[in-house]
């Protein structure tokens, strides 16, 4: 069999709070949506901006961070990978479809001033297991680059 690939990166706005339940074993789940936007030029040579929408799903210590880090308007760089689920609709009982992207790695981009703690990173091994870091320390100014930057002669190898 030949190889394939499915994979997706994203870099958008969250487009609502996201929705956060848990399932009946105990795993968490992050349901929301993230808007992209492309520049294209019309007929008439204006440019016109095209927003698409992306359903994402993520589970466990991924949707852990999104519950504590991630609101409506928070800025993320996402990867995943395609999924379309189908269900058989209890009213009309027509076949139903849903393509989501199921999220393997999140990077927080907002600043702190825009509602998200910016910096945050995970990367999740898979859909059941995560690992994230957090660099809690406070930013570092210019000051502390410099005394950090110093080189001495003992510093150069030769």
């Amino acid at each position: 069999m030949a190889k394939s690939v499915n994979k997706v990166i994203l870099l958008g706005n969250v487009g609502k709070d996201p929705e956060i339940r848990s399932t009946a074993g105990g795993t968490m789940v992050a349901n929301f949506t993230l808007a992209t936007s492309d520049r294209q030029k019309d007929a008439q040579g204006n440019w016109q901006d095209r927003t698409e929408w992306h359903n994402l799903v993520a589970f466990t210590r991924t949707a852990e961070i999104i519950r504590d880090y991630v609101k409506k308007g928070s800025k993320l760089y996402v990867e995943g990978k395609i999924q379309t689920r189908s269900w058989d609709d209890k009213e009309s009982g027509q076949k139903k479809y849903r393509t989501e992207i199921i999220v393997n790695d999140l990077s927080l981009l907002s600043g702190r001033d825009e509602g998200s703690s910016g910096g945050y990173s995970s990367r999740a091994a898979s859909s059941s297991s995560s690992t994230a870091s957090f660099d809690q320390r406070p930013p570092a100014t210019q000051d502390t680059y410099a005394q950090s930057a110093e080189i001495s002669d003992d510093d150069i190898p030769f």
